[in-house]
């Protein structure tokens, strides 16, 4: 129930704050919402399979956001930074889509 509350009240607080993100730190925010939903669905599938461990969530949303970043920043240094980052979106979208594929098939059978 906590986690429920806790979500919501960060939806509302998304939509009535209006936060500027540093010109510095905007092509690494979509590669840091990619990687938390990566981890996101995994929580989400780990959890309808009764195997959830909120430590090992914290450590794998933390990291893959850290990662993700790192990867796309060293692009950035070696000039290929929109392709590292398009690599990036397509591995951990396959993940997201891998992971959506288990959750509806446990929630629906199909």
């Amino acid at each position: 129930m906590v986690a429920v509350v806790a979500l919501a009240a960060g939806i509302v607080l998304g939509v009535l704050v209006d936060v500027q993100v540093p010109l510095l730190l905007q092509p690494y925010l979509p590669i840091a919402v990619v990687a938390a939903l990566d981890a996101l669905f995994g929580g989400v599938r780990a959890h309808l399979d009764d195997a959830f461990d909120d430590k090992q969530f914290t450590i794998s949303f933390v990291s893959n956001v850290l990662v993700a970043a790192l990867i796309v920043y060293l692009g950035d240094q070696l000039g290929v930074g929109a392709q590292l980052s398009t690599g990036v979106v397509v591995v951990l979208g396959i993940r997201i889509f891998s992971n959506a594929a288990a959750i509806r098939r446990r929630l629906f059978r199909a």
